[in-house]
C-alpha cells in the first residue's frame, strides 16, 4: 500500500486534510478527524464530508477525486513529470497518480500539498527567458537536454497545453526570478507562458490584447503584462491569483468540481451559472459567469473548456469565482465552443446569452452584453498597445466581425 497525507497551507497555518492510500490499483481517501470539525468543503459536489474511507466514482481522474486530481500538472508540466520518472528508472507501466502528487509536494496550485514529497531543486539555472525557452523548444522537439531537472523545477507543476513556468517578478525592480520557491523579498509569484509548436509569433501580444479587452469588458482578472526577452521575443505573464504574499489559497477547476470530462465537455454555461450562484450564494456569481460567457462567444475564444473556469476558497471556506484566464483567440479544432450557450455550441448568439440570462432572471443582460459587444469593437485599439503584428490584427479582427 502506498499513502500520502494531504494538508491545506494556508500560509502560515497548515491543516491535515486527510490521507490518500494507493491499494491493489485502486485509490482510497479519508479525511482526518480534526479537518470535519473545520469550516473547509474542499469539493462541495462528489467529496462527502465523511469520517468514512470513500473512492471516486468515475474513471475521470484515474481513480483520484477531482479535487486532489487539480493538483496533477497536464500538457507541459505531465510531460515534465514523465520525463523526470522515466529518467530516474520508473516505467511508464509504474508511474501512478499518487507518484505523480508526491512529485508536487507543495509546488501545485492552489493551497493543497502532500507528503512525503519528492525533493527539488530550486536555485534556478536560467538568468533570462531566452535561454528557458531555447530549452523548451529541445523538449516539444524530443530532443535531449541537460536542463530537465531545472524545467521540472519550474514547470513540472504546471496545467495547460502550453509550457509554462512559475517565476517569482519584482514589481519595483521589474526584474524577474526564475525559481519557483522560496523568492526573495518583494517578488511575487507569477506564471510565464511560452509558445507550443503550433502558435503564431506573436502569441504573447494576442493574449496581452485579449487581457486589455476583458477589462474593458468588465472581466475581473489578475494582473497580466508582457516580459521582452534579450532577442526581442515577447512573453506573456501573469500574477498568480492563488498566490498572495505569506499565503495559498485554495483552488478548484469547474471541470474537477463538477466531474466533467473538460476535452469532451457536457458543460452549459447554465451549469457555471448554477454552480457559482450555489457557492456564493449570490445573483452576482451568475452575473459574473454571464459576462464571461458573452465575452468568450464574441471574442472568438472557443477554447472555453471547463478547466479554464475555477474557483477559489479562502481559510474561512468561502467560495468565489477565479478571475479569468486564458482568454485568448481560439478558433478550437472542431469548430465549436467546448462549453455550449443555453444549448448551443457552434454559432452561440446573443440570442442565446439572453436565454441563460432569462433562466436565472438576470435583469442587467442587456447592459453586460452590450459592454462586452463595445470591447470587442476596439480590438484594433488593444492590438495596436500590444503590439499585435498586422497579419494577427487583419486575422483575429475579420473573425470579430462575423
Amino acid at each position: 500500500m502506498e499513502k500520502l497525507k494531504v494538508l491545506l497551507d494556508f500560509g502560515p497555518k497548515q491543516v491535515e486534510v486527510g490521507e490518500l492510500a494507493l491499494l491493489e490499483k485502486r485509490i482510497y481517501f479519508k479525511f482526518a478527524a480534526s479537518f470535519l470539525d473545520g469550516p473547509w468543503d474542499i469539493s462541495p459536489y462528489y467529496l462527502k464530508r465523511s469520517a468514512q474511507i470513500q473512492e471516486c466514482s468515475t474513471s475521470l481522474f484515474s481513480g483520484l477525486f477531482g479535487v486532489f486530481d487539480d493538483s496533477l500538472p497536464d500538457g507541459w508540466g505531465k510531460l515534465l513529470v514523465d520525463r523526470k520518472l522515466l529518467a530516474s528508472g520508473v516505467s511508464l507501466e509504474e508511474i501512478n497518480p499518487l507518484m505523480r502528487l508526491s512529485l508536487v509536494g507543495q509546488r501545485g496550485p492552489g493551497a493543497l500539498i502532500y507528503q512525503p514529497a519528492e525533493e527539488t531543486q530550486n536555485k534556478p539555472a536560467f538568468l533570462a527567458l531566452d535561454e528557458m525557452e531555447l530549452e523548451v523548444v529541445k523538449v516539444l522537439s524530443d530532443e535531449p537536454t541537460a536542463y530537465l531537472e531545472d524545467l521540472y523545477a519550474v514547470g513540472g507543476s504546471s496545467g495547460g497545453a502550453r509550457p509554462k513556468a512559475n517565476v517569482g517578478f519584482n514589481p519595483l525592480t521589474n526584474e524577474l526570478y526564475l525559481g519557483h520557491l522560496e523568492m526573495p523579498e518583494n517578488y511575487e509569484s507569477w506564471i510565464v507562458k511560452f509558445r507550443s509548436t503550433f502558435d503564431v509569433s506573436d502569441m504573447a501580444q494576442v493574449e496581452y490584447a485579449y487581457y486589455l479587452m476583458a477589462k474593458e469588458a468588465g472581466l475581473l482578472m489578475s494582473e497580466c503584462r508582457l516580459f521582452e526577452g534579450q532577442s526581442g521575443r515577447f512573453y506573456f505573464g501573469t500574477k498568480r491569483f492563488d498566490r498572495t504574499p505569506g499565503n495559498q489559497i485554495h483552488l478548484h477547476s469547474a471541470a474537477a468540481m463538477l466531474q466533467d470530462n473538460f476535452r469532451l465537455s457536457s458543460l452549459d454555461y447554465g451549469h457555471l451559472m448554477e454552480c457559482a450562484f450555489q457557492l456564493e450564494k449570490d445573483i452576482a456569481a451568475a452575473e459574473k459567469v454571464l459576462r464571461l460567457a458573452a465575452f468568450n462567444v464574441l471574442s472568438q475564444n472557443r477554447d472555453d473548456h471547463s478547466k479554464n473556469v475555477s474557483f477559489l476558497m479562502d481559510a474561512a471556506g468561502n467560495w468565489t469565482l477565479a478571475p479569468a484566464y486564458d482568454l485568448t483567440f481560439s478558433q478550437s479544432a472542431h469548430g465549436h465552443h467546448s462549453i455550449s450557450v443555453a444549448g448551443e455550441s457552434k454559432n452561440p448568439s446573443k440570442k442565446n446569452l439572453l436565454q441563460l440570462a432569462d433562466t436565472f432572471g438576470l435583469k442587467n443582460a442587456n447592459d453586460i452584453i452590450d459592454q462586452v459587444y463595445a470591447s470587442i469593437s476596439k480590438w484594433p485599439v488593444f492590438a495596436d498597445e500590444a503590439g499585435v503584428s498586422r497579419p494577427s490584427r487583419i486575422r483575429v479582427g475579420k473573425a470579430l466581425k462575423n
